[in-house]
């Protein structure tokens, strides 16, 4: 069995062909970073326009890496939520074409629950039952995985999410898009102590919630001052780059690892499983293996190459293959997160 997995949930055009073994025969992903670095962060209208350029040529390339003719597919999968609306529609209309043209099925993948399998994938293992922590630049959510179709949320963030939240202050520091590779670069050499930003939420036992919208106006004003509409990084020197950087990025570790261990307890689950792009994080990664040793929790953080959006995670559809979930053709997409999934 081969399935043709795609995803362009947002700025990243993906395809893979994935087998019943999950073996993956070939993996393709047109990044989209150039086009949205002016901007500081991803323009929606341009994204879809480039996924609808791109979009042919990474499925055939991709089919080309994997030694396979259209007809091989058994099935196509498609990622039709949460993400941008233009962008879903582009993967969705691409993915029933091929199903139309050649008379296979159907298969809707949740993005969010691809990002945990990406960890399924990298352990050889099953993980499930877990507590999954998905952080990327749109979403930053923490999930009940009782298996890999179903999940319950358990919390989110209230405003931005983190991978936002990383763009916003690079943008403040003077430094390029995207944000969080930027940050992390310029936090080497820096003093995570040297500002006290706040931890929103951490002290609240029983929200499994995150916010990092105080946070950014703290950065804000602590580089400019309250009220001032210029903000001036060029003013900034190197160290106080740095300084900021690592004081930044130590606040929102903090959160991230305070929230995730507080729902494997109050879960009573004992393994982590870990996605998304922000998962790329290494003051994050170390402070996660830390804790999780600490605590005797089976951690899995999805390796560096499947952080970033791909459609290798896309391998989730070999489970609802085989649970037999297709979908009929006047399938939507669904840009915003839902609670309950499975």
């Amino acid at each position: 069995m081969n399935i043709l997995t795609l995803e362009t949930t947002c700025d990243e055009t993906a395809a893979a062909v994935i087998t019943e073994r999950r073996e993956v025969l070939a993996s393709v992903v047109a990044s989209q970073d150039a086009l949205h670095r002016r901007f500081g962060g991803v323009v929606p209208e341009i994204a879809s326009r480039a996924h609808v350029e791109r979009i042919v040529p990474v499925i055939d390339e991709t089919l080309r890496r994997a030694g396979l003719r259209p007809g091989d597919l058994d099935a196509v999968a498609v990622a039709n939520t949460p993400g941008l609306a233009g962008s879903l529609l582009v993967g969705l209309v691409a993915a029933k074409t091929f199903c139309v043209a050649l008379d296979i099925p159907l298969i809707a993948v949740n993005h969010l629950q691809a990002h945990i399998y990406a960890c399924r994938m990298a352990a050889g293992a099953d993980v499930f039952p877990c507590v999954g922590l998905i952080i990327s630049g749109g979403h930053t959510s923490l999930y009940r995985c009782e298996g890999p179709l179903d999940f319950t949320l358990l919390g989110a963030t209230i405003d931005d999410a983190a991978g936002e939240a990383f763009d916003k202050v690079a943008s403040l520091l003077g430094l390029p898009y995207p944000g969080g590779p930027a940050i992390q670069r310029a936090s080497q050499g820096g003093n995570p102590k040297a500002y006290p930003f706040p931890r929103a939420l951490v002290h609240d036992r029983q929200r499994l919630d995150f916010s990092f919208s105080g946070l950014k106006t703290a950065v804000r004003y602590t580089i400019a001052g309250p009220g001032r509409r210029d903000l001036p990084p060029a003013d900034l020197t190197p160290q106080q780059i740095a300084d900021l950087a690592a004081s930044f990025q130590e606040a929102v570790v903090d959160c991230l690892v305070d929230k995730a261990f507080l729902a494997v307890e109050q879960t009573g689950m004992n393994t982590l499983c870990v996605g998304g792009g922000v998962a790329a994080n290494a003051r994050l990664r170390g402070r996660l293996e830390h804790e999780a040793h600490h605590r005797g929790v089976a951690l899995h953080v999805a390796p560096l190459a499947l952080c970033t959006d791909n459609a290798v995670m896309g391998a989730i559809a070999v489970e609802r293959f085989r649970a037999g979930c297709f979908e009929e053709l006047d399938l939507d997409v669904y840009p915003g997160v839902v609670r309950k999934t499975g």
